[in-house]
């Protein structure tokens, strides 16, 4: 039998005007973004960047990539998906921050089964205010409609960030022992755990429109969703001191598995749960879970998203800083000569 017309690209599920929309779409969020090395704008077949129009003179680059995990279920199933934009970015260029890198460009991929011009471009635009906030240029990307690799309205994300230092300037440094750890609070989960808290979240029997307890005001859905917190600008400025001998991203593993990573051979840290107190989500996390301390510490941020370690007699002034740059910092502990992570005292008991 044959055909009287011609099959299309948009019949088998690909729409590039749809594709074509986004980009005019998106054009103004990443001219937004342009930082001094940035060379071109959206739609070449590659991004290009000028190292010594930012100012390098001998430089080594870093990247780094990253999603934002699980979490994207959950906006997903919200429709609220600014934030994971912001999540996205911040995954990767606090990662660049502790070997000692500026950010200098993003990149990210967003993959599809049919392409939403309005939620792919508020997603984007999300990821461009992250640019914004770490000095990041948003210089490219991809967008891929896939017809039946993904459910309807799913999709996926990826980012990938490039920052550079000048040679023999790269973190972290020898740890000595008495050296001082300070953490800087995180803004609430971040973006690591989420198989774990949604699991949490079905035994408890909650909706992500519900209120929970530790945060009434919000849905439990808003609450989950706060954007990683970005600590490009206070950890650069804190490396500008030249009192800085690591920075440790709390990611997936949490204080346990994170700080080991960044400590000389032999070291290990004892951490004080009487400096802070974790906030209501992480409690709720523990106690509806039933999770053990321990297992809350290798799996959560547990209220810590960046670690400073710094000399016992620079700890005082780096606080300071950061504290004017608008971080809480809490006096974690100090590194020691015995491997590992040890915990001392309880966390401070709340109402």
């Amino acid at each position: 039998m044959t055909r009287t017309t011609g099959i299309t690209y948009r019949d088998a599920g690909v729409d590039i005007d749809a594709g074509n929309a986004l980009v005019d779409r998106i054009k103004p969020a990443a001219a937004s973004t342009d930082r001094a090395g940035t060379m071109s704008g959206l739609g070449g077949f590659g991004a290009m960047f000028d190292l010594k129009a930012a100012g390098f003179h001998d430089p080594v680059l870093v990247a780094a990539t990253d999603g934002v995990g699980t979490k994207l279920r959950v906006a997903i199933d919200t429709g609220e998906l600014r934030g994971v934009g912001i999540d996205l970015v911040a995954m990767c260029v606090n990662d660049l921050v502790c070997q000692g890198a500026q950010p200098l460009f993003f990149l990210d991929y967003f993959a599809t089964g049919r392409l939403s011009v309005d939620e792919a471009a508020t997603v984007i635009e999300g990821i461009a205010a992250g640019c914004r906030q770490s000095g990041a240029a948003l210089i490219g990307g991809e967008t891929a409609e896939m017809p039946g690799m993904y459910a309807p309205g799913d999709f996926d994300l990826a980012g990938f960030a490039v920052g550079a230092m000048e040679r023999g300037s790269a973190l972290p440094l020898p740890t000595v022992r008495g050296d001082v750890i300070l953490g800087l609070a995180s803004d609430g989960v971040h973006s690591n755990g989420f198989s774990l808290v949604r699991k949490i979240a079905e035994m408890d029997g909650l909706k992500w429109d519900d209120h929970p307890a530790f945060a009434p005001d919000l849905t439990l859905g808003e609450a989950l969703l706060v954007p990683t917190r970005l600590y490009v600008r206070p950890a650069l400025a804190a490396i500008a001191t030249g009192h800085v001998r690591a920075l440790a991203h709390i990611t997936g593993g949490g204080l346990s598995e994170n700080l080991p990573r960044v400590l000389s051979a032999g070291q290990g840290a004892e951490i004080d749960l009487a400096s802070w107190s974790p906030a209501g989500v992480f409690r709720w996390l523990i106690a509806s879970g039933g999770l053990t301390v321990r297992e809350a510490l290798r799996t959560l941020n547990c209220g810590v998203g960046m670690c400073v370690i710094c000399p016992a007699d620079a700890a005082d002034d780096l606080a300071a800083l950061l504290s004017e740059m608008g971080e809480t910092v809490i006096r974690l502990g100090h590194v020691t000569d015995e491997t590992g992570v040890s915990y001392v005292n309880d966390w401070p008991a709340t109402e």
